[in-house]
């Protein structure tokens, strides 16, 4: 998204004005423009913030909670942000308000359901039982006059018998998901102490999204669809991995083999 320059209007008093930043590194009493108080207290600049919001909407992530650090000490704020505020505190523009506002809504979509068009009439359709692809289209349903399925993994009218997980009677009809988790290349984590031939792709143990390493860091990555840490070289949550083994060194079981089925989101 194109990113303009954005300044505070001077005259709002609604807003509290601070000669500090306390989320950009890079702030100085010399630096253009005015910075303002957030709700939990710390100062930011509209340019900044826009940025870091649209970082987290890339990282899956649609609740904003501010990453400053309180004072004194090594922990995040993490108060949360309403949308409301973040508006106002980024000054978002109307087009930046529309892309927020939708990918929120297909974020928060993909995290309670699961949700794709339906290929005949594009309606979308939700999938309510995650383990059978073989999915029934109202709509279509109506205005054939007949059942109508179809595959939600290869989006075609459902061909064979039912129910089914891995895949319908379609030609070419396959997981690539899990075609992936099993033909990925392999990686080094170079943080890591042992960690020198791991699949670069996994499969979130929680919710089944494939994930893959910064190749930086620590071992453990959080999820951003389920938001659950775990470990992508053993693939057990970081608690339990946390239990045998340092972040930064190679888990006593070593490197988990290639995944052979991808794991159903079980939601409470």
């Amino acid at each position: 998204m194109e990113q303009v320059e954005k300044k505070y209007d001077p005259l709002d008093t609604t807003l509290k004005f601070v000669n500090r930043d306390d989320l950009d590194p890079t702030f100085s009493e010399d630096s253009d423009g005015l910075r303002a108080e957030m709700s939990c207290g710390h100062a930011v600049g509209p340019d900044y913030l826009t940025v870091w919001c649209l970082n987290q909407l890339k990282e899956g992530k649609y609740l904003f909670r501010c990453p400053a650090l309180v004072e004194g000490t090594n922990k995040l704020c993490n108060k949360l942000l309403s949308y409301q505020e973040v508006c106002k505190m980024a000054a978002l523009t109307v087009k930046e308000m529309e892309y927020f506002e939708e990918t929120i809504a297909r974020l928060a979509a993909a995290e309670f359901c699961e949700i794709k068009p339906c290929p005949k009439c594009r309606t979308h359709v939700e999938r309510t039982d995650l383990s059978n692809l073989c999915v029934h289209c109202t709509i279509c349903t109506a205005d054939q006059k007949k059942i109508y399925y179809f595959c939600w993994q290869c989006q075609r009218e459902w061909k064979g018998p039912g129910p089914r997980s891995d895949h319908c009677e379609n030609d070419g009809c396959i997981n690539k998901d899990l075609q992936l988790l099993q033909t990925c290349k392999t990686v080094s984590l170079p943080a890591v102490e042992g960690v020198t031939d791991c699949p670069s792709v996994r499969a979130c143990p929680t919710c089944g999204l494939s994930v893959e390493h910064s190749s930086q860091y620590c071992k453990n990555i959080t999820c951003p669809r389920c938001h659950i840490e775990f470990c992508f070289v053993c693939l057990k949550l970081k608690l339990e991995c946390n239990k045998t083994s340092s972040p930064y060194k190679i888990c006593p079981s070593g490197v988990a083999p290639r995944q052979t089925s991808i794991p159903v989101w079980q939601r409470k």
